[in-house]
């Protein structure tokens, strides 16, 4: 008798690819291991965990969206510096410091977005780019609000919940960073998962047939924009709240290229690249500018060149190769 596959509807494919897998289950029960097995590196996985949400956010409009920038960064600077200036002047209470933060770069994202989605290839990457530059030399001149080329200095964060005080070891910058990664986390996974993130793919993959279906592409591409904005937002927040300063570098167009080596590295599109790529990358940049601080970079270039060559889809591209299945979701 011949066995009859039952079509997979659009609400299964959603419900199956929602279900959280074993290795997820596994890879978030671990990140509290830092506290135990590496307590004096807890600073540095704060700095991991605030660049993988980060890279998520890039993930949300290169991966899913289709969308190459390159002056990503330009969010996470204004979250950092709306962080700090509130910090410094008004109100240290870090939570509600990062709900600004967000909301601000959001805002942004959002008037930005109506540019952002009527271009597509070089031009997009020419006038992200182009933006990010313009918010670095508008924070470099106006050095008497943000401190210029010296940074805003005087950011005093406050106790978390008023009673958690941020200390010198890191233990509470790694517990809030990672705290904030997850619940960015879950939004990020059930957007990219929902019949919205499946338009995104297909915007991507073939933008003119989704047109003819009759799907609103520059309202999906403003929506995943402003959210990507908002998260990359509070990235620079925690960042700022954690380290109590802020500098032009948040705003750097090295900040932003850092970032897509980071999801080369992971995987596009595949959300948990970002964290994956963000691990291995400021790993091993602490790791190499310890062995040579002057051409670190270069070490970091053949990183990249070997993924590249042999894991084209980059990590996690190659462990679903490897892995079951229904490990991995694939």
């Amino acid at each position: 008798m011949t066995r009859v596959d039952t079509p997979i509807t659009p609400v299964a494919h959603v419900a199956r690819r929602v279900a959280w897998r074993p290795l997820e289950i596994l890879f978030w029960l671990m990140t509290p291991l830092p506290f135990v097995l590496t307590p004096d590196y807890l600073q540095l996985a704060s700095q991991i965990a605030i660049t993988g949400l980060f890279a998520i956010s890039l993930d949300l409009i290169l991966g899913y969206g289709g969308l190459v920038s390159l002056g990503h960064a330009a969010f996470f600077g204004l979250g950092a510096y709306s962080a700090g200036l509130l910090s410094k002047h008004v109100w240290g209470e870090p939570v509600s410091g990062l709900l600004l933060a967000g909301l601000v770069a959001g805002v942004f994202g959002y008037a930005l977005s109506f540019i952002i989605a009527s271009f597509r290839g070089l031009a997009l990457i020419m006038i992200t780019m182009g933006i990010g530059q313009l918010l670095l030399e508008a924070a470099n001149s106006a050095g008497k609000i943000t401190g210029g080329a010296d940074g805003l200095q005087g950011v005093k964060t406050w106790p978390l919940f008023n009673a958690i005080r941020f200390d010198l070891y890191g233990n509470t910058a790694y517990g809030y960073s990672l705290a904030a990664l997850f619940l960015c986390f879950l939004v990020a996974r059930r957007v990219a998962n929902s019949p919205f993130g499946l338009s995104l793919r297909g915007i991507r993959e073939n933008s003119t047939r989704m047109l003819a279906i009759g799907a609103p592409n520059n309202a999906h591409v403003r929506k995943i924009f402003t959210i990507a904005a908002v998260m990359a937002g509070v990235a620079g927040a925690l960042l700022t709240q954690t380290t109590e300063t802020v500098s032009l570098e948040t705003l750097s167009f090295q900040r932003s290229a850092d970032l897509l080596v980071i999801l080369i590295l992971g995987g596009v599109g595949r959300l948990y690249g970002g964290i994956i790529g963000a691990v291995i990358y400021m790993v091993a940049r602490d790791q190499f500018s310890g062995v040579n601080p002057q051409y670190w970079y270069f070490w970091i270039g053949m990183l990249l060149i070997a993924v590249v060559v042999f894991l084209p889809n980059g990590i996690l591209g190659g462990a679903a190769r490897l892995l079951p299945k229904k490990w991995v979701g694939e």
